[in-house]
């Protein structure tokens, strides 16, 4: 699959990384080229420097043969908007985004776009690890 990731902090590097491994054609877009330094020297994938909102960043990072696209920079707002126009604009048939506002996930996730929120997946597995055996007798 071709697959485009848009951030290169932990989690897009992990999950490019990961990706790249198990033979996919990856390419990882950010605007801080300093971001790239947490790909491995095993990284066979491309590197693209540049916003994600921007059409000719996307387009120079391969997104009108993108399989699928990641949004994953720390910004809701840029993964909002990027996710949006390669969907909508671009027509890749698989977006995630991640929005770390359990507000606007939900708001997004109602209007379309398949959203992760790891605000709530936390909050959730603490709830549940501190509530574990309690009441159990």
């Amino acid at each position: 699959m071709n697959i485009i990731v848009l951030g290169c902090g932990r989690v897009g590097a992990a999950l490019a990384m990961m990706l790249d491994a198990e033979g996919h054609s990856v390419t990882v877009i950010d605007q801080n080229s300093d971001a790239f330094r947490r790909l491995g020297a095993g990284y066979k994938g491309n590197m693209v420097l540049g916003t994600g909102i921007d059409e000719d960043v996307l387009r120079s990072a391969g997104i009108e043969k993108a399989d699928a696209f990641a949004a994953v920079t720390n910004g809701d707002n840029t993964n909002i908007m990027a996710s949006q126009i390669a969907s909508m604009i671009f027509h890749v048939p698989r977006v995630v985004t991640r929005i770390y506002d359990p507000i606007r996930e939900e708001t997004y996730r109602t209007l379309g776009l398949d959203t992760i929120c790891p605000t709530s997946i936390g909050a959730r597995l603490f709830k549940e690890r501190l509530l574990a055996g309690i009441g159990d007798s």
